[in-house]
């Protein structure tokens, strides 16, 4: 059983001669004939009483329209739904962003997006990193972007742009000099992403650092956002970072003083997605925007 002998057979019924089926499909008649003689003969019996001027459904002929009429729809509608989603006026865009995305003027991404594709739905995630790069790894995002490092297993990795993360304490003399990761073991410390602690790319890159100068971290206060890491300091109650992004953002209390690390230490934002997985047109017009705007941006936030 075939698409074309079920579209023959569907039209068959609707016009009501094997003749007017053919001028319907551009064939010959025969060939129509041929399609639904076929088609009766994989079942074992004619579905239209012959004889007449026009064509009648038999028995077995009414049995089979409703699941005909079902295969048909199912098989249109879903290649209607691919040609949407390739000529971007249907389906749906997955990406996952990083968590301080509005940092990086990533915040009217949506909108930007929307005004070109109105008919295209969204899916943004912004999570962890560590998250993102596992959501993408199994498929319930299509791409997102990152800080490094990441597990990259199964992932292709572009990397786009640094950012300096920077030490943020309410007293300016622990400022007045580059910070070493030493130092971070006298402070009181406060650090957000506390649901993914040292998983989180930017803890991993002190702790590996502490680890090589032979020294431990550990936070006397742990928080999920950097914003709430920025308002305890700023009351006093301990030392944290902040990439250069949120520092330089109108948000940042100007009670706060900052400095670098004596060692510079840099977020690497990057674009990630499956290896060897090509993204659907939606989600890759959504991170192309997304680079784009990340890369346009870099300026308001970067050195200085």
């Amino acid at each position: 059983m075939t698409l074309n002998q079920l579209r023959a057979f569907l039209l068959a019924h609707r016009l009501g001669t094997f003749t007017a089926v053919a001028g319907e499909l551009d064939m010959a008649q025969p060939s129509v004939s041929e399609l639904v003689r076929r088609l009766e003969e994989e079942l074992g019996t004619a579905l239209f009483v012959r004889g007449s001027r026009k064509l009648t459904l038999s028995e077995a002929g009414r049995e089979l329209l409703p699941h005909a009429e079902q295969a048909l729809a199912a098989v249109d509608h879903g290649s209607a739904a691919v040609r949407a989603l390739n000529t971007l006026s249907g389906g749906t865009a997955t990406f996952g962003l990083l968590r301080n995305a509005d940092y990086y003027l990533l915040s009217d991404l949506v909108r930007q997006f929307l005004d070109r594709y109105p008919d295209v739905k969204v899916r943004l995630v912004g999570q962890n990193s560590a998250e993102t790069a596992a959501a993408v790894r199994d498929g319930d995002l299509e791409a997102g972007l990152v800080v490094l490092p990441i597990d990259d297993e199964a992932l292709s990795v572009t990397p786009l742009a640094r950012d300096e993360v920077l030490y943020v304490s309410p007293d300016p003399e622990r400022t007045r000099r580059p910070v070493a990761v030493e130092d971070l073991t006298t402070a009181p410390l406060i650090l957000y992403d506390a649901r993914y602690g040292w998983a989180d790319p930017t803890r991993r890159q002190l702790a590996e650092r502490a680890q090589l100068a032979g020294v431990a971290l550990d936070a006397g206060i742990e928080v999920e956002h950097v914003e709430s890491a920025l308002r305890l300091a700023a009351q006093g109650i301990g030392d944290t970072i902040a990439s250069r992004a949120v520092v330089n953002s109108r948000r940042f209390p100007a009670e706060l003083h900052t400095a670098p690390f004596a060692e510079p230490l840099y977020d690497t934002i990057a674009l990630i997605h499956r290896r060897n997985r090509t993204l659907s047109p939606a989600t890759g017009e959504l991170a192309r925007l997304a680079q784009e705007a990340l890369l346009e941006g870099g300026a308001s936030w970067a050195d200085g």
